[in-house]
């Protein structure tokens, strides 16, 4: 692989599993240092590591729940102790919701999800947005929404609206942030075979059920979102901001064709 990427630092929330892992990977291997941002999951934050470090760069996983503003201070100060600078901002880490509907749910349910899939990304951003300034400006934000903040359905109401507000802090943030040349763009996948999507992983029958509303009839895999993330991590995607990229094998065209 071309060494897109070479000695930037990418700090790359929940980088333990699935499109965060693989995107983790994918910089390692275009030549870049990652700060592995993890939740729970610390056996597969020590497995990104491994992958990075087998890549020929250097990693450091830090523990943290995104959704609260000082873990995500403390977090990003480790981080630049370390590295000195920040060069990428992958906001990956995401919440499933409380699968509810709204009559149904408590505000606490709601608040987490919210907290974790839009309050984390602002977190993260308005530090690296300082610090990019610092440095001089430039440096590329890529956050990774889903398609459900287009595409909604019944008990999914603190999802789809954390993702839906993702999506214009997105566009927002590309407004306030183009003459500092910080790029700020956003990825809406589909089906993907992560462990957001555990059951379909695990339930072949499930898997071949969902995909058959998808137009190229198959899920999704994370290394192949890891590549467009490399995309706008890169200096070939300078003069893209405040876009979405949806990567849903075509699912978005089938629901607009209707009953």
């Amino acid at each position: 692989m071309m060494q897109q990427l070479q000695d930037q630092v990418a700090l790359i929330t929940g980088a333990d599993s699935g499109i965060g892992q693989a995107t983790a990977i994918a910089f390692a291997q275009a030549g870049a240092d990652i700060v592995i941002c993890y939740h729970t999951d610390k056996d597969g934050a020590k497995e990104t590591l491994a992958a990075v470090e087998q890549a020929g760069r250097r990693g450091i996983v830090i523990q943290a729940d995104v959704s609260e503003n000082q873990q995500v201070e403390n977090l990003f100060a480790q981080a630049v102790r370390e590295f000195s600078q920040l060069h990428i901002l992958v906001n990956n880490a995401a919440a499933p919701g409380a699968k509810k509907n709204v009559a149904d749910m408590e505000p606490a349910e709601f608040e987490k999800t919210i907290r974790t899939n839009l309050f984390g990304p602002f977190y993260f951003a308005r530090l690296f947005i300082r610090h990019r300034q610092q440095q001089g400006g430039k440096g590329k934000i890529i956050n990774v929404s889903s398609i459900h903040e287009e595409v909604v359905s019944a008990g999914t109401a603190d999802y789809c609206a954390s993702k839906g507000g993702l999506r214009n802090l997105t566009r927002t943030l590309a407004l306030e942030l183009a003459e500092s040349g910080i790029n700020v763009n956003n990825i809406a996948p589909g089906m993907i075979m992560t462990p957001m999507n555990q059951s379909a992983v695990d339930n072949p029958e499930e898997r071949r059920e969902k995909e058959q509303r998808i137009p190229m009839k198959r899920a999704g895999q994370p290394e192949e979102i890891a590549k467009l993330a490399l995309f706008l991590a890169s200096a070939d995607s300078d003069y893209v901001t405040g876009s979405t990229y949806v990567m849903d094998g075509g699912f978005m065209r089938m629901v607009a064709q209707g009953a």
